[in-house]
């Protein structure tokens, strides 16, 4: 369980998450919880509770975004396979995740695009069988 520090943004961040599918949750409430209480509490009450939480953009454009962002680092495959399920349970389709990633691959290079497919071709044989 979790060391609950701000109930409010605790809250706020745990809706969040569940929104975002079960391993963005599994991952942040059992895996991370595991190795690191405070460190999950953060990322819950601080990156779910606050920042996703902002108003401004659907949670659509902000998991479109976070693909963008963990395709060009190239060395977040575990977060972007998350943050590609996270998106399609927001309404993204297929071809709009695959056109993220190939759109930055003029930016990235083709090694960390052609990962990134990988990674999200992973996501889609298992969300959509």
């Amino acid at each position: 369980m979790l060391p609950i520090v701000d109930n409010v943004r605790h809250e706020l961040g745990v809706k969040k998450l569940e929104q975002m599918g079960t391993n963005a949750k599994n991952c942040i409430m059992k895996d991370l919880v595991n190795i690191s209480p405070d460190m999950a509490r953060y990322a819950v009450e601080s990156t779910c509770g606050d920042i996703y939480s902002r108003p401004g953009l659907t949670h659509k454009n902000r998991e479109m975004i976070a693909i963008a962002a963990l395709t060009t680092l190239g060395f977040a495959l575990p977060q972007l396979k998350i943050h590609i399920e996270a998106a399609l349970e927001s309404g993204c389709t297929r071809n709009e995740i695959e056109e993220i990633i190939i759109q930055m691959s003029v930016y990235i290079g083709w090694p960390a695009a052609f990962n990134a497919m990988g990674a999200a071709n992973e996501v889609f044989e298992n969300y959509f069988s």
